[in-house]
């Protein structure tokens, strides 16, 4: 009401034109042209505004002493050099089109000439680098957050923008397509339309569009060239519900103005009256914010003329020394740097709101967003950079427009028509059952896969409504495979297939897929039997037999350690024949705690005894344990443990008719004769009790999260191998670039990461955890050599160091006494010698050497006597007999000394 008060008080001071004219008939004239497109609506709008505006101007500042005279120039025609070499105009208002403002920039750039262009939006042409270009009004590239920032608030992933094929069009569209990738919005084709495109090619065009699932366009092209298109697009049905057009505001500028009996007019009736005036064969037409802008341009421009002066202006030839073009010869203005000052520094409030140039264009300001409904538009919201969608101006951010607060708008679905979800029967009802309605025809889905895919819908960010489509026959599930059933959504028979479909590489060539909402992999089920026989040696069992020969090995090992350290410390415990030490060694390795006690002396022989009671310890406690486990529990085992033995034994393997494994068991080697199809989990059972050889199956090769649900009624008697194969589980199937793609896939994320799914997990295979076969079942094993590794190296290295350390010690001792001997027969040799001077009596020298032969300790005597074999000495007690030599050899002599 503002804006519309200004309008009708400053229309109303125009009508004394005549008093301003003549108030102001001796101001200095300072001549302005215009350029613009004089047959265009901007045109002609902006015609009519600035010569109004300038009568309003002068009709309120009679006083001044400078007045504007405009020039006005058609932008098709080629005199615009006119107004520079002839009436040395001191500033362009234009042109009216991005593609010629680079042209008209550059002569402004050469004459010091300011150009101002209200209506110029391209981001491609830019005041930085064209010094006395100002743009009166704003960058296209403003209004793109705002766009994307609607197209997120109802979370669209998909959108087309429609331009035209100018300098105009293609300005905005980096700027928008940067935008909207980074909001995850896919930009899938950009629709390009010439300005001399023909109404046949602009329906050809949007038959195109109609063939993509997108159902979001964005819309930036001129008035005139819209117009045509959107009569057109409600000729082939684009305008009806379901379909998204977002108008840039190069044409919501002029909503109003495409078409005069779109809304009752609210511009007053004076600006409609002068508009006639200036253009009596047209229509009636709206004022447009294009004209609030040229406006606002003549005030800021009649100002800064006012406060520059330019009553001396003159215009300086450039030095040349001869005459190329005209472009050569442009002379330069001298106010014409000043002048670009002072309309730098206009600011004020006009008629288009807050009117800001110091930054060589308008401001961003806020939008405002309508929506289009028939033949009226209300207010959607606003937009400010600040604070983003908003209901109202001047609310508070908690305020904000989300998805769940847009104001009363029906929901627009990212693909226009109704989803047709394909389904198929499924063998395995639980995962999915289809039944046909026989009154209505209406197709009904069940189960597991139903409820990931409707649960998922319900939590997306918008509205999307579906229908279910039957592939093939409801009661027959062999109708077709599952890679024809996912070669529709190519065909595109249907939008989206849901069920039990497996995500394989080959399908990715035709189809997109989500993420999967099951386990994934392929597994063979098998019979399992008891493959341990009870008998006589059932209690060899428990062992390997190499862990059995490893025992044996150490035990006769650590015997003879033992028996070999006792002898070596000549323990008379160990002497005698070979029966008797055999007997001692089997009693050290079986009953060491005993003959710990009785027979061992040593300290290394205790040590190794120690470690191999540890080592007996630890063993036959395992041993027990391995035989009660054997003798008490069922040792179930596989059939089979991996498909190879299958292929090997030439056995017949089973799959589920009509899915992919076929394929597989065909590349892995297996003859197609062996490969038998069975469809219901009775039919598997069947074949299995039978066996390969009597024209059954071995095992059945089925994916996981079927195998799951095998069990349901066949819980004994059978086990799962594997996976054999990796798969990525079961998913959705889409369209490729089908814009619902990443959507959904959250979707489900949702879905299956949290209670929702353990839910339907219970409604639907609930049974499974009630029986305990489902996995394989494996029984107790025999213990391997490689379990007592580390206690073998213990009990070895004990055994070995304890050996060697006595062979040292034993080895020092001998040295010992071989040096020992040395000296005692140096010493009898002495003797002798003293005997033969003295010539001793033939008894006392017996005596002596009696003597000599028993002197020392016991055990250097007792060696002796087994080097002489001399029966009588082994008998005889040393140190008696020493003793008694003595005193004998002393009562001999005795008289003689005497």
């Amino acid at each position: 009401m503002e804006i519309a008060n200004r309008i009708i008080l400053l229309l109303l001071i125009s009508a004394s034109i005549g008093v301003a004219q003549n108030a102001s008939g001796g101001a200095h004239e300072v001549h302005v042209g215009v350029i613009l497109d004089l047959g265009s609506l901007v045109g002609k709008i902006a015609i009519t505004s600035i010569s109004m505006a300038l009568e309003d101007f002068y009709s309120a500042h009679r006083n001044y002493s400078t007045k504007l005279v405009l020039h006005i120039r058609d932008s098709m025609s080629n005199d615009k050099l006119d107004l520079l070499e002839n009436y040395k105009v001191e500033t362009i208002i234009g042109p009216e089109k991005s593609s010629q403002a680079i042209f008209i920039s550059d002569l402004g750039t050469k004459s010091h000439v300011p150009i101002i262009s209200f209506t110029v939006t391209s981001p491609t042409i830019s005041p930085s680098s064209l010094p006395y270009f100002v743009r009166a009004t704003l960058n296209d590239s403003a209004q793109v957050s705002c766009i994307a920032s609607t197209i997120k608030a109802y979370g669209w992933r998909k959108a087309v923008p429609i331009y035209e094929d100018t300098e105009y069009g293609r300005g905005i569209i980096p700027y928008l397509v940067d935008v909207l990738q980074e909001d995850n919005v896919n930009v899938p084709y950009r629709s390009v339309i010439p300005l001399s495109a023909t109404s046949e090619q602009i329906s050809k065009e949007l038959y195109k569009l109609m063939t993509m699932q997108t159902r979001v366009y964005i819309v930036h092209m001129s008035s005139a060239l819209a117009s045509t298109l959107f009569i057109k697009a409600k000729e082939v049905g684009m305008m009806e519900k379901g379909y998204v057009w977002i108008i840039t505001d190069g044409v919501s500028n002029l909503i109003d103005s495409l078409h005069p009996s779109v809304v009752e007019s609210t511009v007053p009736w004076v600006w409609n009256m002068r508009y006639q005036i200036d253009n009596p064969t047209d229509p009636p037409l709206k004022l447009s914010i294009f004209g609030l802008w040229g406006y606002d341009t003549i005030w800021a421009l009649a100002q800064a003329a006012e406060k520059v002066g330019l009553a001396n202006t003159t215009f300086q030839k450039p030095i040349s020394k001869q005459k190329s073009t005209d472009l050569e010869t442009l002379e330069t203005s001298s106010n014409g740097p000043e002048l670009l000052k002072e309309i730098l520094q206009s600011k004020f409030i006009g008629l288009s709101g807050r009117f800001d140039l110091s930054d060589r264009q308008l401001a961003i300001s806020t939008f405002q967003i309508i929506n289009i409904i028939g033949r009226g538009w209300r207010e959607f919201g606003f937009w400010t950079a600040q604070n983003g969608l908003l209901r109202r101006l001047n609310q508070s951010k908690s305020t904000k427009i989300h998805s769940r607060l847009l104001p009363d708008l029906n929901p627009v679905p990212a693909n226009g028509k109704k989803l047709r979800v394909g389904v198929h029967s499924s063998g395995y009802q639980q995962f999915i059952k289809v039944e046909k309605d026989q009154i209505t025809g209406a197709t009904k889905a069940t189960g597991l896969s139903v409820d990931v895919f409707e649960e998922a819908v319900k939590i997306l960010p918008y509205t999307v409504p579906y229908e279910y489509v039957l592939f093939g026959s409801p009661e027959d599930t062999s109708s077709g495979s599952y890679d024809d059933f996912v070669y529709q959504v190519y065909l595109k028979v249907y939008d989206i297939v849901i069920g039990d479909i497996t995500i394989r590489y080959n399908r990715t060539f035709y189809a997109d897929f989500t993420v999967p909402y099951t386990e994934s992999g392929i597994a063979m089920v098998v019979p399992v039997k008891d493959p341990v026989n009870k008998n006589t040696w059932i209690f060899l069992k428990p062992l390997t037999p190499g862990m059995w020969l490893g025992s044996i090995v150490f035990f006769i090992y650590t015997g003879v350690v033992v028996l070999s350290l006792e002898f070596l410390g000549n323990n008379k415990n160990v002497r005698g024949p070979i029966t008797r030490q055999l007997g001692i060694m089997i009693f050290f390795s079986l009953f060491e705690e005993i003959v710990a006690k009785e027979i061992v002396e040593r300290f290394l022989s205790r040590i190794v005894m120690i470690v191999w009671l540890c080592f007996l310890l630890v063993v036959t406690s395992s041993y027990t344990a391995n035989l009660t486990s054997i003798l008490t529990v069922q040792q179930l085992q596989p059939t089979v443990n991996h498909i190879q033995e299958l292929l090997k034994n030439g056995e017949n393997v089973g799959y589920h008719r009509g899915s992919y494994v076929k394929g597989l068991l065909e590349e892995i080697g297996f003859d197609r004769s062996k490969i038998k199809p069975y469809d219901t989990p009775d039919d598997f059972h069947k074949a299995l009790s039978r066996g390969s050889s009597n024209g059954g199956i071995a095992a059945l090769a089925h994916e996981v999260p079927y195998i799951k649900l095998f069990p349901a009624n066949h819980c004994k008697g059978y086990t799962m191998v594997g996976p054999i194969y990796k798969a990525a589980g079961f998913g959705y199937a889409l369209a490729k670039g089908n814009p619902l793609l990443g959507d959904l896939s959250k979707a489900m994320l949702n879905v299956t990461g949290g209670d929702t799914m353990i839910q339907i997990e219970k409604k639907w295979i609930e049974y499974q955890n009630d029986c305990q076969n489902v996995g394989p079942v494996t029984g107790s094993s025999s213990l391997t050599f490689d379990n007592f590794r580390g206690l073998f190296i213990l009990t070895g290295a004990a055994s070995t160091s304890s050996l060697f350390i006595a062979l040292i010690i034993y080895a020092y001792k001998k040295q010992h006494r071989s040096t020992n001997m040395k000296n005692d027969n140096k010493q009898i040799g002495e003797n002798r010698t003293d005997e033969e001077n003295n010539e001793p009596q033939e008894g006392n020298r017996v005596v002596t050497e009696e003597c000599v032969q028993f002197r020392g300790d016991g055990e250097e005597n007792q060696e002796l006597h087994e080097e002489t074999g001399s029966e009588q000495m082994r008998n005889r007690n040393p140190h008696t007999s020493t003793a008694a030599c003595d005193g004998s050899a002393a009562n001999e002599l005795s008289p003689k000394s005497q």
